[in-house]
Formats: structure tokens, sequence, C-alpha cells
């Protein structure tokens, strides 16, 4: 059994949907940020950081921090997602999820979204970053079903970020390429188990064309 710490962000759901994807049993602890329940004593023990996701793998003991690091591990553990063949290529794909995708479309949540009219300047600098960021995954799925050969760690990494297009001030019918992977993505039935795996009744954002 997995503990997940868990709460309903992009990071919090790339590890609820890898588990539902494995199939591993896996019991959801909410930690709502929005009381800073994250600050506690006891989730601190695990997630040094103060940032969801974090889990405590039973069976062996392991406590990690860190959504990447997470998804690293249940790939390599249960052997499914990360093919030994497009090992560094997917590890190229989920470390530009990790240090451009999550960091920069964040930061575009908080000033488009959140707090709009905050910052000019902020809001026309993270606007950029977002639509490079479109821009690149559009050109890498030109010819591609999925970020890397194969249905992949990148993948389930780089989708629930994406699932926020709407939070970017992306208009997503401009990126064809990445318009066809994320409906792909999202008909999934682990993708959507993992969308909403405490209950939550958030639908997932579908694209009307």
């Amino acid at each position: 059994m997995i503990d997940l710490y868990y709460w309903p962000t992009p990071n919090g759901r790339k590890v609820s949907i890898l588990l539902e994807e494995i199939g591993v049993p896996y019991k959801i602890i909410k930690i709502d940020i929005s009381k800073k329940e994250q600050f506690g004593k006891d989730f601190t023990a695990i997630a040094p950081s103060n940032k969801i996701p974090a889990i405590v793998d039973h069976e062996t003991n392991q406590h990690l921090f860190e959504s990447s690091a997470i998804m690293f591990y249940l790939a390599k553990k249960y052997n499914r997602f990360l093919p030994k063949n497009h090992y560094w290529e997917i590890q190229e794909w989920l470390m530009f999820q990790t240090s451009q995708v999550g960091p920069l479309l964040g930061q575009a949540h908080q000033f488009l979204y959140y707090f709009p009219g905050k910052s000019v300047f902020a809001e026309e600098k993270y606007i950029n970053y977002a639509k490079r960021i479109y821009e690149t995954l559009e050109r890498r799925l030109e010819k591609k079903d999925y970020l890397v050969h194969k249905y992949s760690i990148a993948d389930i990494a780089t989708w629930p970020w994406i699932a926020r297009h709407e939070r970017h001030k992306i208009n997503i019918h401009d990126y064809q390429n990445v318009l066809r992977w994320y409906k792909k993505i999202s008909k999934r039935p682990a993708v959507i188990k993992g969308y909403n795996p405490d209950g939550e009744n958030e639908i997932i954002p579908l694209i009307k064309t």
C-alpha cells in the first residue's frame, strides 16, 4: 500500500494518474494547501519542502517528495512507462516538465488567473513563456502520438499542466498537435480516474471543436 499525500493540483494529479495507470493500491491523504496544512509537523517530516505530493511506500518503507522523483521511483519499481530503449529521451522530457512546464506555467497561473492586473510586466512575461512551452510541445508532437515514442511518464507529468490551458491564456486550437495529444490522453480510463482520485467532481477540461 502506498500513501499519497495529495491536493488536486497538476503536480498532485501527475502521481495519482500514474498510480492508476500502474494499478497499485494507494490511499489518498489530503493536504489542504488553502489551509496551509502542508506546513504541519507530520507532513514536514515526509516532505521537508512543504509541498505536495509526497508518498510513503509501506512495502519498502520509502518516503519520497518531489513529484518527478516519485514518478521515477514508481516507474522503476513497477517497470512501467519508462522503457529502457527510450530511457534518456524520457528523462529529457520529464526534466523539461520539471524545469519549465511546471514552474513557468505555475507562475502563469498566479499572474494570469489568480491575481490578474497586479503586474502588466509579469503577465506579459508569463504569457510569452507559456507560448514558448506550447510551441515546443507543438513541434515535438508534429509526427508523434506521444512525447517519446510510446505513452510514458513524460506524458503523464506534462498532461495535467496542459489541462489548465485556459489559465495560461492559451487558445489550444492554435496548437493542433498539442490538442490531439491532449484529447487522446484525456480519454484514458486511468487518467479520468486519477484526475479525481478522492471523488472530487472537477471535470477534465475538454475542448469543443
